[in-house]
């Protein structure tokens, strides 16, 4: 589970102004994961958004955090092929051992099936010598990423949900910010023409524009 990043941890400087470190809570690093990393995705995005209100910071936070899901879940989904692929090494020699093997040796033949399936997993010379033999039956690494997808599959499709669930959930907020701005704008525009000053006030922020998420 998510949890506070070690605080003897080398940490980065935050970039949030310091009005506004309150609305940024501390970030929930997951084992592994490297807060200078984190904290660099965090710094390019308020710098392409560029908030300046306390609304857009808390916009601009919820992004940089949804950007860095997306990042972990596509390192995790990246993990898990990798684990499930001895799990799709097994299966492919289960093919090639089992096949004919009498009702009264199938199970010493599955326990070497499992212990060769695990020396290709710890053991380099082990694993070319696994890798030629089947290929030597017609499953090359093509082959076996395939059975690595059809073992993966139900779990592959959790993470799809997640990263498009993110996905969405971050356009919104994008769109969120250009709205927010639009009707500053239009507030600004308002109170200038009731001072008699020009109409045409403009409100630039950096980052995202108007134009840029929505086009001309």
């Amino acid at each position: 589970m998510n949890g506070p990043i070690n605080l003897h941890q080398p940490q980065s400087k935050s970039v949030l102004p310091p009005q506004f470190e309150a609305l940024c809570p501390p970030p929930q690093l997951l084992p592994g994961e490297n807060i200078d990393h984190y904290q660099a995705l965090q710094t390019v995005i308020f710098s392409d958004l560029d908030p300046q209100s306390a609304i857009e910071w808390l916009l601009a936070i919820d992004i940089a955090e949804l950007s860095w899901e997306m990042q972990r879940y596509r390192i995790l989904r990246h993990r898990l092929l990798s684990t499930y692929r001895q799990k799709a090494v097994e299966m492919t020699l289960r093919r090639v051992d089992l096949a004919g093997i009498a009702p009264d040796f199938q199970d010493v033949a599955e326990i070497y099936t499992i212990g060769n399936a695990l020396d290709w997993q710890l053991d380099a010379s082990a694993a070319l010598d696994i890798e030629a033999r089947l290929r030597s039956y017609g499953f090359d690494q093509h082959a076996i990423s395939m059975e690595v997808y059809v073992q993966a599959r139900e779990i592959l499709a959790l993470f799809e949900s997640l990263l498009n669930g993110a996905q969405l959930r971050r356009l919104m907020l994008l769109k969120e910010i250009n709205n927010f701005r639009r009707s500053r704008r239009a507030d600004l525009a308002n109170i200038a023409a009731r001072k008699g000053q020009p109409s045409d006030v403009t409100f630039r922020r950096g980052g995202f524009s108007n134009e840029a998420l929505h086009g001309p």
